[in-house]
């Protein structure tokens, strides 16, 4: 089974194209959303978030802005909370692919946003980023509800679009329409041979 890393920095459009390689058959991972049901009440992970992180967890629900708010600008909390998170997206991760191997896959996608940075890139056959204009990444976040601000300061702690460019193997460019990220998807899977 091939494995695809699909990585970029927030707002680049990872999610929409997972979505487009899901819909030519080949199955996403989104350790985003893994990192959510983790994080969602009853989730594993909330036991040890609020051992870790006393005051934001109240009544078994994450307060996601007040944890963002400690680790943001905060490098131990940072790694404190990537302890807690990494392993258990990591098994999350692994019964994705178990239950695509059980499949019969011939590929997964795992949309991973640090991958290079988390210096995983040697597990993946491909790495593909997307990427776009910085203004239209900072508009797609923005729409989202979070501040100038904290926009500014997630970007800075992710590797430069222009450094993931040069390690990728494929780049997808999201800055375009809909029709034309799709037509990159489409071309991608025709050169993979998928």
């Amino acid at each position: 089974m091939k494995v695809l890393g699909l990585t970029g920095g927030i707002g680049m459009g990872k999610s929409t194209v997972a979505a487009m390689f899901e819909a030519c058959g080949i199955p996403a991972f989104n350790a985003d959303k893994a990192v959510h049901a983790l994080q969602a009440p009853d989730g594993a992970a909330i036991p040890a978030l609020a051992a870790a992180f006393p005051g934001t967890v109240r009544d078994g629900v994450l307060d996601r802005a007040a944890l963002r708010a400690l680790v943001l600008d905060d490098a131990a909390q940072m790694r404190r909370l990537e302890g807690i998170m990494h392993p258990l997206v990591r098994a999350a991760e692994a019964d994705f692919m178990a239950h695509a191997r059980a499949e019969g896959r011939p590929a997964v996608l795992l949309d991973i946003p640090l991958l290079l940075e988390s210096g995983a890139r040697d597990r993946f056959y491909k790495v593909i980023t997307v990427s776009c204009p910085r203004e239209t990444q900072i508009a797609r976040v923005a729409a989202r509800g979070l501040p100038l601000a904290q926009i500014e300061a997630i970007i800075a702690r992710q590797m430069p679009d222009a450094r993931k460019r040069e390690l990728a193997d494929m780049v997808i460019e999201t800055g375009g329409t809909l029709a034309d990220t799709q037509a990159q998807v489409a071309r991608l899977i025709a050169e993979l041979g998928l």
